[in-house]
């Protein structure tokens, strides 16, 4: 992705099937261009993503595709895969501790 781009999230909108996340993309040398990501319902309803994290996984899916068109892909609506989640989560999943903190004692 070009460093001479500026993405913007610009909202979402919720439908039956799936959450749609609007970005906005501009440049300095064309018009500014909408695109839309989305996710199934039925990976907030199982849990898979969380609605704060949802815009996240959203920009980082247009960046990945920015970045692999030279900032010109050439479709403007995009769905968020299941692999996506799960690589999303596991990249953003702190391991729990093999040793549960104490409390301190009161004295």
């Amino acid at each position: 992705m070009n460093e001479k781009i500026m993405m913007q999230f610009v909202g979402f909108v919720a439908g039956s099937e799936a959450r749609e996340y609007s970005f906005t993309v501009r440049e300095a040398s064309c018009e500014p261009r909408h695109f839309v990501l989305s996710i199934a319902i039925e990976a907030f309803n199982s849990h898979r993503v969380r609605f704060q994290d949802a815009p996240d996984v959203c920009a980082l899916r247009l960046r990945h595709e920015l970045a692999a068109s030279d900032n010109h892909p050439s479709a403007s609506h995009f769905q968020i895969t299941d692999s996506e989640l799960d690589e999303y989560t596991t990249r953003h999943t702190q391991p729990k501790s093999a040793f549960p903190r104490r409390r301190p004692k009161d004295e």
